[in-house]
């Protein structure tokens, strides 16, 4: 067998690209009532059989077919029968020696992935899949992040003991805490707080949960099958099939709701060097450096190779795959710093072209955990290279998140709201979502928060600085009053509106669901703070000054002003379509502790929000002077 160097200077020559670069038509298993395809891109493939199963865990192999190579080092099998059900996998021979594998490219598995399964997908759809539509644009993007365990499991939630931590929970309607019939909880919660897009956390096949285990718990980066829902959240990991259906019951309830629903993926690495990808093609789909060491920017043990022509096409067909198939409305790529501009240019471009621009929305993190052995001449989709993406393609602004709210490594460093020195200027960059630093386009460009999954929450990070409670949510409210009238689409945790914690612990990946369970008791127990959010988020989607995604959009922020622990600026808030009773905006941040006051310019004044209500829009009275409480927001609105 050719050695990792051998084969990088193969996989990176002309001729191979020449001969191999496959074109045609889907890769992987096909079924329909009509029969069924295989399809193996293995070009370095001496010889591929073709097992069948009865399960797909236990049973032995039953049948075994040899397939035929055909152009680009492309394998086929063909049959005039509907193999829907049958589990599958493939023996390889390189250099006389077999590997067996399951499908790069499969559709369904059977439980923990380890075997394909072939699937006739529209056995699969819920009723009236064909009617099912993503919701109408909100004037703002408002991106929950959930996981589909922590949702549901804890059973404040009132949901059914049997879909707890399931993809049905999303399907059941009214739940309520306790099942008290009083608070909501579920779906009418999140259509209560206003939030538009739920973006789940890793719900494609991943590798570190046994998906028979009901308390095994994993936030799910180790992608195992990218092309197949989870196994654990579904009723029955062992029939392949029913993962699909409930998966898309899921879709279907969140956009009947409102919500369209945005996918976590992860395509820089993957669980294991194990894996399906590296048995079919070895070290085609990972970097490897010139020595041939393998590349680690991902502190995973392995980073794909999406430079690559086939390996940008997997890629590419699988986020189609789940628009087509899953109706998704938005993908959020996790260390996309790993991925090329090249690629997610192409993904913006292919969405866009068929679903409209910007219809789909594409955003990461803009950042690596370490250097990646990219190909020469591709550009790394980090932030610096931000002026090379597409306009719409967005990513995570770690300098608004760290002026807010402190440094995201350093438990006890402070940001603005929590007391830290010389903040003001970045607090003010904030606002216009960096327009003019590290080249940013627009503010379409920029994903807008001070929480996610990662590190501590919003509550514990704010914990470390501050041990007065009654402070804490003040400033909590006085974070949450900056970063939802700056510029950008807006992104938070679930649960930040009602003070969620995980007991001061940083990395909560593979802790127990215990810890990492949205409380529902505690959405009620803070029910203060999760109203001030509920205010802030409806008020937002008022204010067109701030809701602009285009180029112009930083020339609707001037007068911006500074003082030590004070910010201040006003909006123009006019829009053609005339949706805001306010033309102007006047926006102030005061952390300190003593009242800032302002002169007003000419006209008709309104206070919409200070530190203690978020509704004084619904009843605005008049005022004649800008005065921000200690620890708190103003925002006023000219009519």
């Amino acid at each position: 067998m050719r050695t990792r160097q051998e084969l990088k200077r193969l996989y990176h020559s002309s001729e191979f690209q020449k001969k191999y670069l496959y074109e045609g038509s889907d890769l992987g298993a096909v079924c329909t009532e009509e029969g069924t395809s295989f399809l193996l891109w293995s070009p370095l493939a001496e010889n591929v059989k073709l097992r069948f199963y009865k399960d797909g865990e236990k049973a032995s192999c039953h049948q075994v077919v040899s397939m035929e190579k055909e152009e680009k080092g492309v394998w086929a099998y063909r049959t005039g029968e509907s193999l829907h059900g049958v589990y599958y996998d493939y023996e390889l021979t390189f250099d006389g020696e077999k590997t067996v594998t399951g499908d790069p490219y499969a559709r369904a598995c059977g439980v923990n992935g380890n075997r394909s399964m072939v699937c006739n997908l529209k056995k699969t759809d819920p009723q009236v899949w064909d009617e099912d539509k993503r919701p109408e644009p909100s004037p703002e993007n408002v991106i929950y992040e959930l996981h589909v365990k922590e949702f549901s499991w804890d059973a404040s939630g009132g949901f059914k003991k049997e879909n707890r931590g399931k993809y049905r929970a999303f399907t059941e309607e009214h739940t309520t805490l306790h099942g008290n019939g009083v608070h909501p909880t579920g779906l009418d919660y999140l259509k209560e707080l206003g939030v538009t897009h739920v973006q789940i956390m890793p719900a494609y096949d991943y590798g570190s949960v046994d998906e028979k285990s009901e308390t095994d718990f994993n936030w799910g980066y180790d992608p195992v099958n990218y092309n197949v829902p989870e196994g654990s959240y579904s009723t029955d990991p062992e029939h392949g099939e029913v993962r699909i259906r409930e998966f898309k019951e899921m879709i279907q309830a969140l956009h009947r709701n409102g919500f369209r629903v945005i996918m976590d993926v992860v395509y820089n690495h993957m669980y294991s060097l194990d894996n399906n990808l590296n048995r079919t093609v070895p070290w085609y789909y990972f970097r490897t450096d010139k020595n041939g060491e393998i590349s680690n920017g991902s502190a995973c043990g392995n980073d794909v190779a999406s430079e690559r022509p086939m390996c940008a096409r997997y890629i590419l067909d699988s986020v189609l795959y789940w628009v087509r198939e899953y109706h998704i409305d938005g993908f959020r790529f996790d260390l996309m710093g790993l991925l090329d501009v090249e690629l997610m240019n192409r993904i913006r471009r292919e969405l866009d072209t068929v679903y409209g621009e910007g219809e789909i929305l594409i955003y990461g993190e803009p950042w690596a955990a370490d250097v990646t052995a990219m190909e020469d001449g591709a550009a790394p989709a980090l932030k610096s290279n931000i002026q090379l993406l597409d306009k719409n393609v967005g990513m995570f602004c770690d300098d608004t998140r760290d002026a807010i709210k402190g440094h995201v490594f350093e438990a006890e460093t402070p940001g603005f709201v929590n007391g830290a020195e010389g903040m003001e200027d970045k607090i003010l960059n904030s606002v216009t979502a960096w327009w003019g630093k590290d080249s940013v386009k627009t503010p379409s460009q920029i994903i807008t928060y001070v929480s996610a999954h990662d590190n501590w929450t919003l509550w514990d990070k704010l914990e470390k600085t501050i041990s007065d409670e009654k402070q804490r949510e003040k400033v909590n409210r006085l974070a949450a009053a900056i970063y939802m009238t700056c510029q950008g689409n807006l992104f938070f945790l679930s649960g930040e509106e009602f003070a969620r914690t995980k007991d001061g612990y940083e990395n909560t990946y593979n802790a127990p669901i215990e810890l990492n369970r949205l409380d529902w008791e505690r959405a009620y127990e803070y029910q203060e703070l999760r109203q001030y959010y509920q205010g802030l988020i409806a008020l937002r989607k008022q204010l067109p000054g701030l809701c602009d995604k285009s180029e112009e959009a930083r020339k609707r922020i001037s007068g911006q002003w500074k003082e030590d622990g004070a910010v201040g600026f006003l909006v123009d808030n006019r829009d053609e379509a005339k949706t805001s009773p306010w033309k102007k905006l006047l926006i102030i941040y005061n952390r300190t502790e003593k009242t800032v006051t302002r002169e007003l310019p000419e006209g008709n004044w309104e206070i919409l929000l200070n530190g203690e209500n978020s509704f004084l829009w619904k009843e605005p009275k008049n005022t004649q002077k800008a005065e921000a409480a200690p620890v708190s927001a103003l925002i006023l609105g000219q009519r």
